[in-house]
This record gives structure tokens, C-alpha cells and sequence, in this order.
């Protein structure tokens, strides 16, 4: 059997594979969802997100979300990509976590308890790619 990487055991190895495997997969499902999400913001006509809406809120505020959600997706996954800063893919997590985190108040204020699970378990997703992500840094 042989090593993957030069000092490590096989098992450290072997995990730190799955692990980074597992992160780019999260990454790539997340950035997909925020893609379209984001897309869907910007091209859909503003009356007709307003009339989704539970909380009313104005409509450049929505499409502000839009772009921002756009930026995120690109953000997880092209520094790390490219290996071009890529401490801005942490950057980018958080930046959708909070995005979740208003996400998720929005839909319990108004009335939708049971739906905004989840905007938090896509949040928590964000933490986890944050969390995994963290040895990237921002040098």
C-alpha cells in the first residue's frame, strides 16, 4: 500500500482525501443552489417575488440578495479553483451563512416555522464548509 502523501500514515492520508472530496462536493452542491437561487432573483419580475414574499420587503433589497447570492456561489468555488486567494471561498461561506441567517428570520417572522429549516440547515452547510476550509486562510 502506498502513501499518499509523504509523512503521513495512510489513514491520515486516506482521511484528509474523503475530507477534501467531501468539501468540494458540498462546495459544488452549495454553489448550485445559490446560483440559481440568485439567477432566479434577478430574472424573475419584482411584483412576482413581492407576491411570494411572507414579509414584505423592497424589491432592490431582493435583487441585492440576488447578486450577492451569485457572488457567493462564484466565491466557493473558483479561489480554491484557481488557487488564487483562496481564503475568500471562507469568506464567501460566511457571507451566504448570514444571508441564510436573514433567510431563515424572514421565514419565521412570517408564520412559515416548519420552512425555515432550511434556510438553516443550508446555513449550517455554509458553517461547515467555513469550518473546513479555515486552513486556507486569508495569506
Amino acid at each position: 500500500m502506498s502513501q499518499v502523501s509523504g509523512t503521513q500514515p495512510p489513514s491520515v492520508a486516506r482521511r484528509r482525501l474523503v475530507m477534501t472530496g467531501s468539501l468540494w462536493t458540498l462546495q459544488a452542491l452549495l454553489a448550485l443552489l445559490f446560483l440559481f437561487g440568485g439567477i432566479m432573483k434577478l430574472v424573475t419580475p419584482i411584483e412576482m417575488l413581492l407576491a411570494q414574499m411572507p414579509v414584505p420587503l423592497s424589491g432592490l433589497f431582493l435583487q441585492f440578495i440576488g447578486v450577492a447570492e451569485v457572488a457567493g456561489a462564484v466565491g466557493l468555488i473558483l479561489p480554491g479553483l484557481l488557487r488564487i486567494k483562496p481564503g475568500l471561498t471562507v469568506l464567501a461561506a460566511c457571507g451566504l451563512m448570514i444571508i441564510m441567517i436573514g433567510a431563515t428570520v424572514v421565514t419565521f417572522v412570517g408564520g412559515n416555522v416548519a420552512t425555515a429549516l432550511f434556510p438553516v440547515i443550508v446555513g449550517l452547510l455554509c458553517v461547515a464548509v467555513a469550518y473546513g476550509r479555515r486552513s486556507w486562510g486569508l495569506a
